[in-house]
């Protein structure tokens, strides 16, 4: 982790900053004012005023952090879209970008050169494990989360879960491509790692995954085509000075 903030981005690096996703009606009017018509739009939408709000202190965050990496007027930066809706730069230099959030907290994490996702997930105590992880994962990834300690199912279930929304979230393909069909590691103390992909084991060769270790009480992954970067996290305590 680096001392302080950096907005030069090498080949070889990935940055990760890290926020509250709650802010001041002050600080989410300001940043309501950077998003574009589309994104003002679709937080109009949101039915209850703390997932508006959220979404549009994230949405603007983003584009504040873009606009000083790029030396570029947040409000000025536009969005293309793949066909599964995932979110890229129209021409930046390479610059790639993903965006997570649970609860009260988000992360951005940024790179160049090569697809990544980020996922982050507010730990928590499911009665369903075993339902949940038997209709979406693996069914060797559901036999290694039950075979652990009671005490141990739930960190090992958000670990899968976020390292296997982190790589579907790198590809772009969101719920087209099915959690169960690829493997990852489960062991939330091991280091996270892609087994399969369709079945391949070379596949993965390609990949990168790690965890998180983002904020207490969360699970959290990043995944990215290339071999390993260094990573560097960077807490954003002071929201406005983005702005």
């Amino acid at each position: 982790m680096q001392t302080g903030p950096s907005f030069q981005l090498s080949a070889s690096h990935v940055h990760i900053w890290t926020m509250a996703s709650t802010a001041s009606e002050a600080l989410v009017a300001a940043l309501e004012r950077v998003l574009a018509t589309e994104e003002a739009e679709r937080a109009s939408r949101f039915r209850f005023s703390h997932l508006r709000e959220s979404y549009i202190t994230t949405h603007g965050i983003l584009r504040c952090l873009l606009g000083r990496y790029l030396d570029l007027d947040p409000a000025g930066i536009c969005f293309v879209y793949s066909a599964r809706g995932k979110p890229a730069l129209d021409s930046a230099g390479g610059l790639q970008f993903n965006l997570t959030h649970s609860d009260s907290m988000a992360a951005i994490a940024l790179t160049t050169g090569c697809p990544l996702g980020i996922d982050m997930e507010h730990t928590r105590p499911l009665a369903d494990i075993e339902q949940i992880a038997g209709q979406y994962f693996c069914p060797e990834e559901t036999a290694e989360i039950l075979s652990l300690p009671l005490g141990e199912r739930e960190r090992a279930f958000f670990s899968c879960w976020t390292r296997k929304e982190a790589y579907i979230k790198a590809i772009g393909d969101g719920l087209s491509c099915g959690l169960d069909s690829f493997r990852v590691s489960v062991q939330p103390d091991a280091p996270a790692r892609l087994i399969h992909i369709g079945g391949d084991t070379v596949a993965p060769g390609s990949w990168s995954l790690h965890n998180l270790s983002l904020a207490p009480d969360y699970a959290a992954a990043l995944a990215y085509q290339d071999r390993p970067r260094t990573i560097s996290i960077f807490p954003l305590h002071n929201l406005s000075e983005f702005l």
